[in-house]
Parts: C-alpha cells; sequence; structure tokens
C-alpha cells in the first residue's frame, strides 16, 4: 500500500482508493471543530468503555492538550461534515502519541480509518518524530489494532498510560 500523499493545501489523499475517497478530506483541526471532536469521541468511547475523567479532560479542551505543545489534530471531512479525527501529543522528545482516533459509526468501513491513520503519520513526519506510539483496547477496539499493525504499528511493553481501558500500547518508528 502506497503512503497517502501530503497536499501543500493540508488536504490527504490515499492514491489506491480515488472513487471511493474523492469525497473525505483531511484536514488541520480548527476551533469550529471543537463540538464535533468531543461529539465524534465520547460516542465511540461510551460505546465500548466508560468516560474516563482524562477522557473529559482531553475532550473538554482539545487544543490545550494537544497543540499547545505541539501537537496536531486531524479532521475527516465527508461533504463538509466532519466525520472522523486523530491526534498527535508531544511526548518524550521524538515522540509523538497518537490518540482519539474515530470515525462516525455511519461512516466506518469506507478506508476514512486508512486515509486519518496514513495522514497522522505524514503530520508526524512533518513535526519531526522519529516514533510515534498509541495505547489501545485489544477486545473494544480489534478493528483500530489491526489497522495499526496494517500501517507498521507493533505491540511493546504496556506502560506509561493514564486509562483504564488500555491494555496494549503499539509503535511505529519513523
Amino acid at each position: 500500500m502506497n503512503p497517502a500523499e501530503y497536499h501543500l493545501d493540508n488536504q490527504y489523499q490515499d492514491p489506491n482508493n480515488g472513487e471511493a475517497n474523492s469525497a473525505i478530506k483531511i484536514i488541520d483541526y480548527n476551533p469550529t471543530h471543537a463540538k464535533a471532536f468531543y461529539d465524534l469521541n465520547y460516542a465511540w468511547i461510551s460505546e465500548a468503555y466508560e468516560v474516563e475523567p482524562e477522557d473529559e479532560k482531553v475532550l473538554d479542551d482539545p487544543e490545550s492538550y494537544y497543540l499547545k505543545d505541539g501537537g496536531a489534530i486531524l479532521i475527516a471531512l465527508y461533504q463538509n461534515e466532519v466525520v472522523g479525527t486523530c491526534a498527535l501529543k508531544q511526548g518524550e522528545p521524538g515522540t509523538l502519541e497518537m490518540s482519539k482516533m474515530t470515525v462516525s459509526k455511519e461512516m466506518r468501513g469506507k478506508k476514512i480509518g486508512d486515509l486519518l491513520g496514513n495522514a497522522i503519520i505524514e503530520k508526524a513526519r512533518d513535526l519531526g518524530a522519529q516514533k510515534i506510539i498509541l495505547y489501545s483496547n485489544k477486545k473494544g477496539s480489534a478493528a483500530g489494532i489491526n489497522l495499526y499493525r496494517k500501517l507498521g504499528f507493533v505491540e511493546v511493553p504496556l506502560t506509561g498510560h493514564n486509562f483504564k481501558r488500555a491494555d496494549i500500547k503499539m509503535e511505529l518508528a519513523l
């Protein structure tokens, strides 16, 4: 699979998925996306897990949590509606943590997660990261785990997480 192309206008498109994803645009977050970021992430978390205090902190103020220290949030748009999110938080030097990757229930199965995954990897490279880490859950996020493996992430020992639901840590060397 070829990686997604990063275009200068901050839109990402997967060259392998032509028509199926031609209506999907991956753009950088701006404050007008705050409610959609909250709603989409709250929906997927509460669907399978307990929404934890750390989730509320992150969802209530994504700009402070991700952007103020040089991270990023990407938004997937379909017909100008937010249908997916994915974020990067600065960690140890050279390391970014990927989190809050979700696609609206109605749009799942359309390879939007693939587009977001490839775009967030490109964004991490643009930000100078040497490694991306993530925490997930093997049972509740099985489809996500498969996607992360497809993107090149490998399982590493589980350390340093803030969520009860995390039972797997993965990383990708860039």
